[in-house]
């Protein structure tokens, strides 16, 4: 087990390196100046040959690429172009309502795409089975934004008006947090619970079709028995796998959710920083999606052995 960690903890700083590396590359072919962001359209030449010898930007590429990576080896993410604040405290400021909303959204969606896929497997080819059929195609049709817009309409406008609140603005940990968070949740679950009840669905018909299942049957178990207890955690391993992948990038792309809803969170900081060319949070973010990615990983990896008894870590 800890050879298997050290091994992947050194793949993950490769990992990191390289998209350091690339990250730094992108913005020096950027056709966006740096001087021209901080110094406005008005800034006369001189400002900003200044603000370009302040940042460093006059010096050759590799120096600053090396400036870069010991900058990044430090913690030290820079500073907004915009604000003059560090891009660390922009990040840990809007991060607790963005982990909040993907953590509650992830709950849901696993849970719910779990329960429907097994449901579906275990009515295979029947109505019930068809029904699940349409509904996972109406989730995955269903782009993240309209079903937001549709909940927000139908919930905080139509409802509302009969008294019914399930959305209000706000910070995260005050009062009705998690009145406010339903709907972002709910959101941003729907069409990953239609995508996962489709993975699970498609696991657990080929693990029910194995050796081993046929022998429990043949021992006399009960049927609830061999479905949870031998097939789904089988077949769990693929699910635990994109569930890892998607519960990582998802830090980083939650911006529609956010936008819709008025979450102050990464997405919403990520949507500004684009809009007015603030690059040293694109990249603090970037790094930061990069590694709960790389963690994630590491914690499916590990979860294998605990899902699959015939995996073994080496």
């Amino acid at each position: 087990m800890s050879r298997f960690v050290i091994r992947r903890l050194l793949y993950a700083v490769l990992v990191i390196w390289l998209v350091a590396t690339l990250v730094f590359a992108l913005l020096q072919l950027s056709p966006v100046a740096v001087e021209r962001t901080i110094g406005g359209p008005r800034a006369s030449t001189e400002t900003l040959a200044l603000i370009r010898r302040n940042l460093g930007l006059d010096q050759p590429v590799l120096v600053q690429y090396w400036e870069f990576l010991k900058r990044l080896l430090q913690g030290d993410l820079g500073y907004s172009y915009i604000n003059n604040t560090a891009v660390t405290e922009l990040i840990a400021d809007r991060l607790p309502t963005t982990l909040y909303l993907v953590l509650g959204a992830g709950v849901l969606w696993f849970v719910g795409g779990v329960a429907i896929g097994v449901f579906s497997a275990t009515h295979a080819r029947g109505v019930r089975d068809r029904l699940v059929t349409v509904f996972v195609l109406i989730g995955l049709s269903t782009p993240p934004f309209v079903m937001a817009l549709f909940l927000l309409y139908l919930f905080s406008t139509k409802l509302g008006e009969l008294g019914f609140r399930f959305f209000e603005a706000g910070p995260p940990l005050q009062d009705h947090f998690f009145q406010r968070m339903i709907l972002p949740w709910l959101g941003l679950a729907f069409l990953m619970v239609a995508a996962y009840a489709r993975l699970t669905r498609g696991s657990m018909m080929d693990v029910m079709g194995e050796d081993y299942i046929r022998t429990a049957r043949a021992k006399g178990l009960s049927e609830r028995r061999v479905t949870y207890r031998h097939g789904l955690r089988a077949a769990l391993t693929p699910v635990v796998t994109q569930y890892g992948i998607d519960l990582g990038a998802l830090i980083g792309s939650t911006i529609v959710t956010e936008k819709v809803f008025g979450l102050q969170g990464v997405g919403q900081l990520v949507y500004q920083s684009i809009a007015v060319g603030d690059t040293p949070v694109i990249i603090g973010v970037t790094m930061m999606v990069t590694l709960f990615v790389i963690v994630a990983n590491l914690l499916v990896d590990v979860g294998y052995s605990f899902l699959d008894p015939r995996v073994r870590l080496a």
